[in-house]
């Protein structure tokens, strides 16, 4: 088996010298060739000096500079159509994936799966990153159409050959967990080992977490418009009833008392129509970042000599 290792790097100067120190002791044992590809995303620190001592001192690892921030899953993609070899295995910069859980995953892979997740056994961030995490993995296994996918995680192990199933996606706004559901339904999981994050903090803060929620609503699925449907019909019906209610106290007792009722009534019946608006809205940014031409990434630099990097 040959085993490319995907990793995007970002304020990763002072974990990945460790991290690609313990994947030159995994890797070897497990695959006949290999390749690690540092994938620099724009990283404000020194992260990619790091990644071309890197690059000079290990034969097998390769570097690719990002001209600036396009986000994690642009960057995985970025790596993984530059990957040369048949498995691609993707995990974080920040030491929390052990590359010692790597055959593991390896040997789910050899049952039968395209793709593999690789779980935590224990959850290892603060409560409320925990629950937005869980309710983003389920939005995303709703999306991806499989009821047994709850559990995905950036440790993950697939074919290369997937990525012929979006060889051709083109747009800044990406998942690549749904990308792979593009070319294949074997997903499985495997419980895994994650070590406690011991240097810096995480790139993913509420506001970006929410924002990763509202472009796997709005980006890969009509859900939302569909929700927004159902709830204007049901105000509608609403609205009939309350037409009801107004003829008949009008027809029985000649007025219709309650300014209250009618600024309530008047308050509803507006959110609901800017709620929708929004929706609508939000499926409108995406149509327009798309068609406005913003690349999914754009490389600077390698470390290759035959700059084999597919530009996107």
């Amino acid at each position: 088996m040959n085993l490319s290792v995907v990793i995007p790097v970002y304020n990763g100067q002072h974990t990945i010298p460790e991290l690609v120190e313990r994947l030159g002791k995994v890797l070897p044992g497990i695959c006949d060739s290999y390749e690690t590809l540092l994938v620099c995303d724009g990283s404000p620190d020194d992260s990619w000096q790091v990644i071309e001592q890197l690059a000079a001192r290990y034969p097998w690892v390769r570097g690719i500079g990002l001209m600036r921030n396009y986000g994690q899953h642009n960057a995985l993609l970025c790596g993984v159509r530059a990957a040369r070899y048949e498995v691609i295995f993707t995990m974080d910069d920040d030491l929390q994936h052990p590359p010692e859980e790597i055959p593991l995953m390896l040997a789910k892979l050899a049952e039968g799966y395209d793709v593999v997740f690789g779980v935590p056994k224990k959850m290892p961030h603060s409560w409320w990153r925990n629950a937005t995490s869980s309710i983003t993995k389920n939005v995303v296994g709703y999306i991806m159409g499989y009821n047994s996918i709850r559990d995905i995680s950036s440790f993950r192990v697939f074919r290369t050959h997937l990525r012929n199933a979006f060889d051709n996606y083109q747009g800044p706004d990406l998942l690549l967990d749904v990308l792979l559901t593009w070319g294949t339904n074997r997903f499985g999981t495997v419980p895994v080992e994650e070590s406690p994050r011991t240097i810096g903090k995480s790139n993913y803060s509420l506001v970006k977490l929410i924002k990763m929620a509202l472009t796997l609503l709005t980006g890969y699925t009509t859900v939302p418009l569909r929700f927004a449907s159902i709830l204007g019909f049901l105000f509608t019906i609403l609205g009939m009833f309350v037409l009801v209610y107004v003829l008949v106290t009008y027809f029985t007792v000649g007025s219709i008392p309650g300014f209250s009722f009618l600024a309530s009534a008047v308050i509803i019946f507006s959110g609901v129509q800017l709620f929708a608006l929004g929706i609508i809205g939000e499926y409108l940014a995406r149509i327009f970042d798309r068609s406005y031409g913003r690349p999914t990434y754009k490389v600077f630099t390698t470390t290759d000599t035959d700059n084999e990097v597919k530009q996107a």
